[in-house]
């Protein structure tokens, strides 16, 4: 009986290192995309790097297709080191696309003020949702389909908007964007605490895409309506 409930207390100590072996990981390379996505972000402002240049819509189309083969490419390679290289080679193409909203904001005359606001508030909301999800008893992962499908009206008001180009509209995206994505990290961070996802690579690329798109509407929003000309 006694070896039983060592072996059950095992186990269950066991199963906690674990996971905040996976989630301590994840967070090391959370940081670390974050420098290749800098530098994609820097390298595509001097190159004015734009894939929707020419026609939104193959623009569009070919970010999707470049996007989802290197999610394929993670999936298959996230259960070795190679499976970081490509991460961070996804979230060096995240930064050039990431170029385009960088450099307009930069023409603002508080532009560069604009972006490290949108980087704190950014900080703000993931240190608070990643928080909730680490101390928090409450199950959220009843939330998947929910947000799963508020994505996919995101994805399709933000495309019907390359052609519409209504300031209103992006603004109102941007908005349901940033609460949804940040919900995400939410569900996203919980996932790896209580043992749901078990690769660090997977679970860096998930949260990766909720703060980079809680940064991406947020500065949105900010440039909307704090963007000054002058």
């Amino acid at each position: 009986m006694n070896h039983q409930l060592d072996t059950t207390f095992g186990h269950s100590n066991l199963s906690s290192v674990a996971r905040n072996r996976v989630l301590r990981n994840t967070y090391w390379l959370l940081a670390l995309s974050m420098i290749p996505t800098v530098l994609g972000a820097w390298l595509g402002v001097q190159m004015h790097f734009s894939l929707f240049a020419g026609s939104p819509m193959i623009g569009f189309v070919l970010f999707m297709a470049i996007a989802f083969g290197f999610f394929f490419a993670i999936e298959k390679t996230k259960n070795s080191g190679l499976g970081v290289a490509v991460l961070l080679g996804f979230t060096f193409f995240m930064g050039l696309m990431l170029s385009r909203l960088i450099e307009f904001t930069l023409g603002y005359s508080n532009g560069a003020g604009l972006i490290m606001t949108a980087f704190g508030g950014t900080a703000i909301i993931f240190c608070g949702m990643a928080t909730i999800a680490t101390v928090s008893k409450r199950d959220f992962s009843g939330m998947a389909k929910w947000l799963f499908a508020g994505v996919l009206v995101i994805l399709v008001a933000s495309l019907a908007n390359i052609f519409l180009h209504l300031p209103a509209l992006q603004l109102t995206i941007s908005v349901v964007a940033i609460a949804i994505f940040s919900a995400y990290i939410l569900f996203d961070v919980q996932q790896v605490v209580n043992g749901g996802e078990t690769n660090y690579i997977s679970a860096t690329l998930a949260i990766y895409l909720d703060v980079y798109n809680v940064f991406v509407n947020l500065l949105s929003i900010l440039g909307i309506l704090g963007g000054n000309r002058d």
